[in-house]
């Protein structure tokens, strides 16, 4: 069994972390995977996005502190995607992130590089890093305040208490919420609904969206005409139109 498993359902991939004997924690072999199964996924012109889950009961308890301590920090970063081989890196297809169980400290920075979060009950999120003498460098220091309240994101960093689904999924960190068990399902669900709409317009509306949430209003307006263009050019653009005035379901290509 690997310790990264990928599979696809349709157009999503999903990955899963499988150290579950590890609470998931990430190592090099961990990273490696990681940004091996990205690679796989955006090369794939039948993924059109991805899934990134842990095996139960654990999401992933973040950097393996074992590593860590006996020198290798490195091996739990790659080059191009930074912590756990993802948290940095630059991708073009949204990812979900399906957390059942905890996501802490290096867990929460993995979800918080993801587009969009599935949680159940039994997940809890936060950054206790200072617990240990560490600092949260995945991005969980400048994602968690543009996520929720910058008062609410400076008590999760100043105290490492991590916060409940529930409180998450109010604060609008988790954007939809199950029972135990059921963030994979309803991820997939989620992803169906993604797949269902012309993957070139959604990969130009994501990526001007990442942009525009730290630019001014004239870049965003830039970016905008840029993207329209873009898929205006597409020949996915042509049959959505075709396929609206035919008052049928559109068959996306992906180009």
């Amino acid at each position: 069994m690997s310790i990264i498993e990928y599979s696809t359902e349709g157009h999503v991939a999903v990955i899963t972390i499988n150290r579950p004997e590890a609470r998931n924690a990430v190592n090099g072999d961990v990273a490696q995977g990681i940004e091996a199964a990205i690679d796989q996924m955006e090369a794939d012109d039948a993924v059109w996005l991805g899934i990134l889950t842990g095996v139960p009961p654990v999401f992933s308890a973040g950097a393996d502190l074992k590593e860590i301590n006996a020198g290798r920090a490195s091996a739990i970063s790659t080059k191009r995607g930074g912590f756990a081989g993802f948290v940095s890196r630059d991708r073009t297809k949204p990812v979900i992130a399906a957390v059942d169980g905890p996501a802490l400290a290096g867990g929460t920075e993995i979800c918080l590089a993801c587009d969009l979060i599935v949680a159940s009950t039994s997940a809890r999120f936060g950054i206790p890093e200072v617990k240990r003498c560490l600092v949260a460098a995945g991005g969980g220091l400048f994602r968690l305040p543009r996520k929720i309240p910058f008062n609410i994101a400076m008590e999760l960093t100043l105290t490492g208490d991590p916060i409940d689904a529930e409180r998450a999924h109010q604060l609008g960190l988790v954007n939809y919420l199950t029972e135990p068990g059921g963030a994979l399902a309803r991820a997939k669900e989620l992803g169906r609904q993604i797949e269902a709409n012309a993957p070139v317009a959604v990969r130009a509306s994501r990526r001007v969206l990442l942009a525009a949430a730290t630019a001014d209003e004239a870049t965003g307006w830039r970016l905008s005409g840029e993207a329209f263009n873009e898929v205006l050019s597409s020949e996915d653009n042509k049959e959505g139109l075709v396929a609206f005035i035919e008052k049928r379901p559109p068959n996306w290509s992906g180009r």
